[in-house]
């Protein structure tokens, strides 16, 4: 019965609809790296592609055979102390990611854009250089994926 009135009444879950300007291929481009972290346009690229390919509303193509081109800009990218230990000692960071996208279509119009899409993820500082890096690393992985789910929804807002 709930089923029957969810559906009743035009509920759907967000992004449940389709891509902008009836797009049904895309290319994406490898996104820029405006920051100082050294290959983390890969780490988002390649997670906006897994978000987008799994619901596989729109099919990959090259950048001269697709519908619309999807470009991203890591704008920033900031690490912040949220919990401290004395006055010199952090015990736990966040890092905050800004990114900017742009969908045009083959003739360059833009179909959609969105600036200033942001995550965080907080991380432990730990003793040692290493753990506290690879801790940095596994936040600036989760936040990406995050991100990416954030972005396809929005691109398939049906707005």
């Amino acid at each position: 019965m709930l089923w029957a009135f969810i559906s009743a009444c035009g509920y759907q879950f967000a992004g449940g609809g389709n891509f902008p300007a009836g797009v049904t291929s895309l290319s994406i481009n490898m996104f820029e790296n405006r920051t100082a972290e050294t290959g983390v346009e890969n780490v988002f690229t390649n997670d906006i592609i897994y978000e987008v390919t799994r619901d596989k509303k729109v099919v990959l193509r090259s950048k001269n055979a697709a519908d619309a081109i999807l470009t991203g800009v890591i704008a920033s990218m900031r690490t912040d102390t949220i919990t401290h230990k004395g006055v010199y000692t952090s015990l736990e960071r966040r890092v905050t990611v800004s990114v900017d996208l742009k969908l045009e279509n083959q003739s360059g119009r833009v179909i959609w854009t969105a600036k200033g899409v942001s995550a965080n993820e907080a991380y432990d500082v730990a003793a040692d250089k290493q753990t506290t890096e690879q801790n940095r690393r596994t936040a600036i992985s989760k936040l990406s994926k995050r991100l990416a789910e954030t972005i396809y929804h929005r691109l398939t807002e049906d707005f």
